[in-house]
């Protein structure tokens, strides 16, 4: 049996075998089922001679199937590449070939998006049950083909997750934890009982209510799952079905974003009201700055579960902070957890890191770049992309989110900006660039500025400013079409909500674009700069 699911098939003589391991709309698939499915994946991978260290991509929406891959993959030294089901069929396409992928597998809800993508790379493909019309599942078949007996030599796999990229593209981020050969799949243990430290209970119940693609998600589900906890997945966020679905099946622990908080705060009012959730231990938010007044509604409202996070893909879960400490800390993401060194660098007029002169980075209270040193070790490329590795790798021995923080005099850690032009909208990193690289695709427009505006349930909404180029005419029709063009190239969230018409675009004297001088007006009544 695969072996990270021993416990929980053996366990108490057996008596779990029959649990619940991963519940949806559809169904429940047990541990017992669960550890044989996974068996049947592995034979899969291998008939199909995929190595250690190579990839498998995954289209698909939250359902089971999700979490049969993800134990798939942990045994036998393959990464999954999960993609964003809002993509958009050549985000898609591009992802796959850029990952390397030797195999696809589709949730027939998004099969649009991946038509002809297998074929054209000469990989094979396959289709998840798909229970809304019936039909025949290849991924199925392919099961059925292979024995459900324990795979001999079993290695840790993982998950590569793709970025958006500051530069154009989507980045794969390879963690060096992941794949790198000869690892037992016992390690994810180790670091399943790390996530103890962060109040995650043993053996409880785990609501996934985000995307799977995100980096949050997969972390905050899967190891949780290795810990003996079993997963109720929610196909879309709905708050009164969220908060239906923590009390039917006394959920212990779940992760959120800000704008989930906003909508769960203005959910039905007699779903709030029926809402007990007595079970909740542990409710983990992060990958978004969060309105102090927001988070404080949620205490009040969930009380002292409410824990907040700052990490990211690249580099991991970096600082904790609970309730309690935030309430006298406002505005603090916590202090760095044990095996992460946070240094403060300053930095020159034009951006640039000072010369280190010391150690220790900045004083107390004074802002710079946050660098990260993870003492376990790990690290991680962006795949095919030496410099933008070597970019986030200034420091020595240490790695650069682009944020910029301070560290007040009790070592706990603050988020003041972001050097990047970076957008967080409901928890969901944009990168204008690629956006960029789009709307000036378009005959209208010549140059193009993106950035985020301020958004009440959001936290921030894609905004654009455009220079036409000459002779053309901004009017409802153009820019109708400038979004249609921008729909067919990028993923929905990725399109801009509105638009602003410059006659040029602001530069230095270098030719530089001064991005701020668009985006500060937006910002300077909100007291805040994300």
């Amino acid at each position: 049996m695969a072996r990270l699911l021993q416990k929980m098939v053996t366990g108490d003589g057996g008596a779990r075998a029959g649990e619940p391991a991963v519940t949806d709309r559809h169904g429940v698939t047990s541990w017992g089922e669960l550890d044989q499915r996974v068996n049947q994946l592995i034979g899969v991978l291998r008939s199909l001679g995929v190595e250690q260290g190579e990839r498998v991509a995954l289209l698909s929406g939250n359902r089971r199937e999700v979490y049969e891959m993800m134990q798939a993959v942990a045994h036998s030294g393959v990464l999954m590449v999960p993609i964003n089901w809002h993509f958009a069929a050549d985000e898609v396409r591009y992802v796959v070939e850029n990952s390397g992928s030797r195999a696809l597998f589709v949730d027939p809800t998004y099969a649009a998006a991946a038509e002809g993508v297998a074929d054209d790379l000469g990989i094979p493909r396959f289709d998840f049950t798909d229970h809304e019309r019936g039909g025949h599942s290849t991924y199925e078949d392919a099961l059925a083909a292979q024995s459900p007996a324990e795979p001999d030599d079993q290695q840790m796999g993982g998950v590569m997750f793709y970025t958006s990229g500051t530069t154009g593209r989507p980045k794969g981020v390879r963690n060096t934890a992941f794949g790198a050969g000869g690892v037992p799949p016992e390690v994810y243990e180790l670091m399943a009982a790390g996530m103890v430290n962060m109040g995650f209970p043993p053996n409880g119940r785990t609501l996934l209510c985000g995307p799977h693609y995100h980096s949050a998600q997969w972390a905050f589900s899967f190891f949780p799952m290795i810990g003996g906890s079993s997963v109720v997945v929610q196909e879309r966020f709905v708050p009164e079905e969220t908060l239906r679905l923590i009390d039917e099946h006394a959920i212990t622990n779940v992760h959120l974003v800000p704008t989930q908080f906003v909508r769960l705060l203005r959910a039905d009012e007699a779903a709030k009201a029926a809402f007990s959730g007595a079970s909740l231990e542990l409710v983990l938010h992060g990958a978004a700055p969060c309105s102090p007044q927001v988070k404080r509604q949620m205490i009040e409202w969930w009380g002292p579960t409410i824990t907040e996070y700052y990490g990211a893909t690249e580099g991991g879960v970096v600082s904790v902070i609970t309730a309690e400490t935030w309430l006298q800390k406002p505005g603090s993401v916590g202090q760095p957890l044990p095996n992460f060194i946070v240094r403060i660098q300053p930095e020159d007029d034009e951006g640039g890191a000072i010369a280190q002169g010391s150690d220790e980075g900045a004083p107390p209270f004074v802002p710079g770049t946050i660098h990260i040193r993870n003492t376990m070790g790990t690290d991680f490329e962006y795949l095919g992309e030496p410099d933008k590795t070597k970019d986030a790798h200034r420091l020595a021995g240490m790695f650069t989110l682009g944020d910029i923080g301070y560290l007040d005099d009790e070592g706990y850690l603050f988020l003041s900006d972001r050097k990047i032009d970076m957008i967080i909208s409901g928890g969901v990193n944009i990168y204008p660039a690629e956006i960029e690289g789009v709307l000036t695709a378009h005959p209208a427009v010549v140059d193009a500025a993106v950035f985020g505006v301020p958004d009440e349930e959001f936290g921030e909404q894609v905004k654009a400013a455009v220079q036409l180029a000459p002779g053309a005419v901004w009017d409802a029709a153009t820019e109708a079409a400038v979004v249609a063009h921008a729909r067919e190239h990028l993923a929905g969230y990725k399109v801009p909500r509105s638009f602003d018409v410059v006659s040029e675009m602001p530069r230095s004297e270098a030719g530089k674009l001064l991005k701020r001088e668009l985006r500060a007006p937006y910002w300077d009544s909100e007291g805040r700069s994300i």
